[in-house]
């Protein structure tokens, strides 16, 4: 007699990684844009060196508690709204379970099963874990994509923090006289190489990612600068 035995398949997916590359991501394009911004700003306007470097160093602390303090806010309302959530469907389920699974059946009949085998899937889903099926298949909460507010709030000011680093290094290193064109030019390389990586494990198409960023990067230092010499000229 054979007896069969079924190896589960091991995969990994690109949503996995969805919530901290997010958060990442956000947090180095926001640091590499607001520090450059800043730099290009007050360097526009004449300011000293010492002067430039102070402004980028008080930008990287507070940007990168900023963006902790939002992510932290912004995803932990997140995760308060998928408890509430799966609180409502758990007394549902505990009230009433066979409209919950009249529910379900009708989800996978949209999905594209017969009634039949849809009624199937549900009771045996239900019976390994009803809540669980309820939250992935109803609410659209999984354990790849549920909300992590500390982990969220620590990508983004450790990847802010890393993303100003870099105009902060060119603020230190590049020749007073041309720290502006320095500044634009580095950063511009910066978020194309930011651009390029996040396309690149998100698998989105690298080109079209790496301009959408340096586009806007661009576009803010331009108006940065621009009041920067408004206003540095002002009497």
């Amino acid at each position: 007699m054979k007896t069969h035995h079924f190896r589960a398949h091991s995969e990994r997916h690109r949503t996995e990684h969805i919530g901290w590359l997010r958060a990442a991501v956000l947090g180095a394009n926001d640091g590499i844009i607001s520090t450059a911004s800043l730099v290009a700003g007050v360097a526009a306007a004449q300011a000293s060196h010492a002067n430039i470097m102070t402004t980028a160093v008080a930008g990287l602390v507070a940007g990168a508690m900023s963006m902790a303090a939002g992510e932290f806010v912004s995803v932990y309302s997140q995760a308060d709204t998928e408890k509430a959530d799966l609180e409502r469907e758990r007394h549902e389920l505990a009230t009433d379970s066979e409209a919950e699974h009249r529910e379900l059946t009708a989800i996978y009949v949209r999905r594209g099963l017969d009634h039949g085998l849809a009624q199937q899937v549900a009771t045996q889903l239900m019976a390994h874990d009803a809540l669980g099926a309820h939250a992935r298949d109803e609410l659209g909460i999984s354990e790849a994509l549920s909300a992590r507010p500390l982990q969220a709030a620590m990508a983004s000011a450790v990847s802010f923090a890393a993303g100003a680093a870099m105009p902060l290094a060119v603020v230190a290193l590049a020749p007073p006289h041309s720290l502006l064109q320095w500044t634009v030019v580095s950063a511009v390389l910066f978020l194309a190489l930011l651009g390029a990586i996040a396309a690149s494990i998100g698998g989105t198409p690298v080109a079209k990612s790496a301009l959408r960023v340096t586009l806007w990067g661009t576009l803010a230092m331009a108006v940065t600068a621009g009041v920067g010499m408004l206003f540095g000229g002002a009497p």
